[in-house]
Formats: C-alpha cells, sequence, structure tokens
C-alpha cells in the first residue's frame, strides 16, 4: 500500500479521500489555492502545499504545479478526485513519466472515453447498446442535417469532449439544427478548446441511469449496481438514488452486464461510472458516456454496498488483489443523496458565495453528510458552488424519502441561501415520491412555480 497520496482536489472530495487514506494509515497531502487556506481539507491533511493563486487554472489545473508539490512531499500517488485534472490523460501521463502512480485509469483508457465520438464507437464494437447517431465527428451543418434526415427529429448535438451540459443541443427541425450545430461549436470551443461536435437521436422523456463499476486493468470488471440521477436542472444532477425506482430485475442485470462489457472493452482500472439513457416507454437502453474517475454520487453506492469505493481505487492502484467477485456483491436496502449548492432557487439559481456565520448538520440512523464547510468558513467565488451532501439509506426507498425528509428538517445555515429548501419540497413532491419521473421532471416542475412555491411553504413564508 502507499505510504504518502497527495490529493489533487479540493472541497467535500479532498476530504473523503483523506478520510480513506487515513482509514488505510496512508498520510495525506493537501494542495490548495490561496483561496482555499482555510478549507477543512488543508486542516485535515497530514501537510498541505499551495499551489497558486485563486483561478483553478493556475493552481488546481496547473500540472507543473501539482507535480512539484507531488515532488517535494514525495508521494507515491496521486488521487485526482473528481472534476479539475481526474480526466485528463496528459495528466495521468505525467504522473507515470515521474514515477507517481495515478489513483485511476491508464491514460489510453481517459483517452478513448473522453473523446465521445470514439467512446460511442468502441462501445459499438463491444455490443453496448447505442442510440442512432452520427458515425463519428460532424465536419459541418450539412453533415448535421444528412444525418437528422437518415435518423429522424428530434436530434442532440453534442461537444466530443462536453460535459456539464456544455456544447450540448437539441434540434427539431432543419432551421434550428442548423443555428444549433454553430452555437454548440462555439460554446465547446470556449469551454474545452475543442469545438468538435456529434449527433444522437434525442431519447424523449428519458432516465438517466448509471452503472458504478470496478475494473482489474486487464479485461475484468464488477459491477456494483446502478443509481438514478434523473431528478436534474440544465443537466446538473441535484438528486441521486440507489437502487433506480424504474428497473426491474431483468433490465437490472442486462444494465449491470452491459456496463462491465464497456469497462472490458477499454480494459479499464479502478473505479469508473457508465452512463445509460433509459426509455421509460420501451425498456431499452443506450450507452450516453463512461466517467473514468470517481463520481459525486458515490456514496449511494456505497451504503446500499457497504464498498469503500475510495478504498477500492487506492487499493487497485497500489497493485493489491483485485477480490471483488460479482456473485459475492449484496445490494441492501436503498440511499438517496441531494447536493446542497450555495445557490438561491428563488433567484434563477444565483451563485451564493459568502461567510457561513453558522451551520448545523442533521444526524442520526442511516443519516451521512460529506462536506467541507463549517460554521465561519467563507464560500469562495472561484469554485463550483457545492457545499455538501446529504446522504441518507433505509430499508427501502418510502423509508429513505422519509429519512431524507426529517435530515432536511434538521439541516440549517446562517449565511448564504442553498438548494436545501428545493430538496424537502422534493421529498414532499406526489411525482418524485411516486418514482414517476425523467430528466425533464424538474424542469417542467421549475417552470410552473408549483416546486419553488412548495418550498417557500415549508420555509414558513
Amino acid at each position: 500500500m502507499f505510504q504518502r497520496v497527495l490529493i489533487a482536489n479540493r472541497g467535500e472530495i479532498a476530504v473523503r479521500i483523506i478520510r480513506a487514506c487515513h482509514d488505510l494509515g496512508i498520510r495525506a497531502v493537501a494542495v490548495y489555492s490561496t483561496a482555499d487556506a482555510d478549507s477543512l481539507h488543508v486542516q485535515m491533511a497530514d501537510e498541505a502545499i499551495c499551489v497558486g493563486p485563486p483561478a483553478a487554472t493556475d493552481s488546481y489545473l496547473k500540472i507543473a504545479n501539482i507535480i512539484s508539490a507531488a515532488e517535494v512531499a514525495d508521494v507515491d500517488a496521486i488521487h485526482p478526485g473528481y472534476g479539475f485534472l481526474a480526466e485528463n490523460a496528459h495528466f495521468a501521463e505525467v504522473c507515470e513519466n515521474c514515477k507517481i502512480a495515478f489513483i485511476g485509469p491508464r491514460a489510453d483508457s481517459i483517452r478513448r472515453m473522453g473523446d465521445k465520438a470514439v467512446a460511442r464507437e468502441t462501445m459499438r464494437a463491444a455490443g453496448v447498446p447505442i442510440t442512432p447517431g452520427s458515425d463519428g465527428i460532424l465536419k459541418n451543418p450539412d453533415e448535421a442535417l444528412a444525418c437528422a434526415e437518415q435518423i429522424g427529429y428530434p436530434v442532440l448535438l453534442k461537444a466530443v469532449a462536453g460535459g456539464g451540459g456544455k456544447g450540448m443541443r437539441i434540434a427539431h427541425n432543419d432551421v434550428s439544427l442548423v443555428q444549433a450545430f454553430m452555437t454548440a461549436s462555439a460554446e465547446a470551443d470556449r469551454a474545452f478548446g475543442n469545438s468538435a461536435l456529434y449527433l444522437e437521436k434525442l431519447v424523449e422523456n428519458a432516465r438517466h441511469i448509471e452503472v458504478q463499476v470496478l475494473g482489474d486493468g486487464v479485461g475484468g470488471a464488477v459491477h456494483l449496481g446502478e443509481r438514478d440521477c434523473s431528478i436534474q436542472r440544465r443537466h446538473q444532477k441535484l438528486i441521486e438514488e440507489c437502487p433506480s425506482p424504474a428497473i426491474d430485475e431483468a433490465t437490472r442485470a442486462r444494465l449491470g452486464a452491459a456496463a462491465c462489457q464497456a469497462a472490458a472493452a477499454v480494459q479499464y482500472t479502478g473505479a469508473g461510472t457508465v452512463e445509460f439513457l433509459y426509455d421509460d416507454a420501451t425498456g431499452h437502453f443506450y450507452f450516453m458516456e463512461m466517467n473514468t474517475r470517481i463520481q459525486v454520487e458515490h456514496p449511494v453506492t456505497e451504503e446500499v454496498t457497504g464498498i469503500d469505493l475510495i478504498a477500492a481505487q487506492l487499493q487497485i492502484a497500489a497493485g493489491e488483489p483485485f477480490i471483488w467477485r460479482q456473485e459475492e456483491i449484496r445490494f441492501q436496502g436503498h440511499a438517496i443523496e441531494l447536493r446542497i449548492n450555495a445557490e438561491d432557487p428563488f433567484a434563477q439559481f444565483r451563485p451564493c458565495p459568502g461567510t457561513i456565520q453558522w451551520v448545523h448538520f442533521p444526524g442520526g440512523p442511516g443519516v451521512r453528510v460529506d462536506s467541507h464547510v463549517y460554521t465561519g468558513y467563507r464560500i469562495p467565488s472561484n469554485y463550483d458552488s457545492m457545499i455538501a451532501k446529504l446522504i441518507v439509506h433505509a430499508p427501502d426507498r418510502p423509508a429513505a424519502i422519509q429519512r431524507m425528509a426529517r435530515a432536511l428538517s434538521e439541516f440549517a445555515l446562517d449565511g448564504p441561501a442553498t438548494t436545501a429548501p428545493l430538496g424537502s419540497a422534493l421529498m414532499k413532491d406526489t411525482g418524485f415520491r411516486s418514482g414517476r419521473y425523467n430528466t425533464q421532471y424538474l424542469e417542467r416542475l421549475m417552470a410552473d412555480g408549483m416546486l419553488l412555491s412548495r418550498a417557500r411553504e415549508l420555509r414558513g413564508e
């Protein structure tokens, strides 16, 4: 096992990785920007090194600074967390060249799955279902029009290097497709430095289902069940749950097998997530992408399986025996995660940085909070707005929903606005409680104002 691991990240995931390292007797080295000097991960680490000013491009994304910190601290390995450099194939190669273990898949796997067009072709060859769409990158709007004519509208344009909904546009006719092509291409170029797009058939009223996998790096993989991530706004997830209320056992088995096929196709190493679109009307599912890193929502899988995914990443990267067997993995109960962001849901989700005057997190049986904030902490404006993840586990879904509602009633924060009231309203929503929702559900609730009205009522307004 490693002796010293550098965490190339910040916030709650850095805290989570430090805890896993300490559980395994590993010394944890934190890096931080000047904006994060007082962050909890800096205080919890065995050693902390400043890697630059607040801008992520000059600190957390600066490969030279991260590697210099790793060499100064004389670490065995680097854990990238999620975001920042986690899916940067070049960074993985630099770590390898510097004789520092990268806690994640090989650079080739990251590269093949990071290019969405290449990923689709890789999955097609592996026999994993994919949505009808273009054969690779579209050179111009005319090629997009020809493809749309063949597969039929509506269609979805996607950036090959995309993520977080950037470089993604829906088109319902030729005119909107041409406009969407130009807009998505320009947005992708600004966000990723790569304007290339591909096109696929839009699965309307779809659910976003993802499967957690662990790969041994030589073509073997196991799956740890699925997560339903369909409650989202502008392609950003708000609630994730495991298992999905929409999936039966037969479909669950097929999803798991397809995810393992996907991981095996790229000889995946460590923890990864294969994401699918699930058509509620037909019961068919289609490969969407593979995230070659740990996911924000990994705790719900941990709660249901009892497997520490961060520890598993560390063990696999250190070359320890691959101990997981599909027939031995057990799933117990139901888990739900709510992301709590420092955003004002009553003001178009305006980011709300600032100082937390006082915070109280919920507790009790089956309640877990992953966070990096505390009373007196100042939320910087430079990074993602997520300040906490509230996770509950219970014997079944109704009990988990009730437990989440109870936990949210205990959550209190004096300071910037958060999305917690929205979560409370969702726990009371009949559509969510019934499990009958899809990726458009939250947007529709927000558009008609019902959810915000309910949130205000729960706040006593």
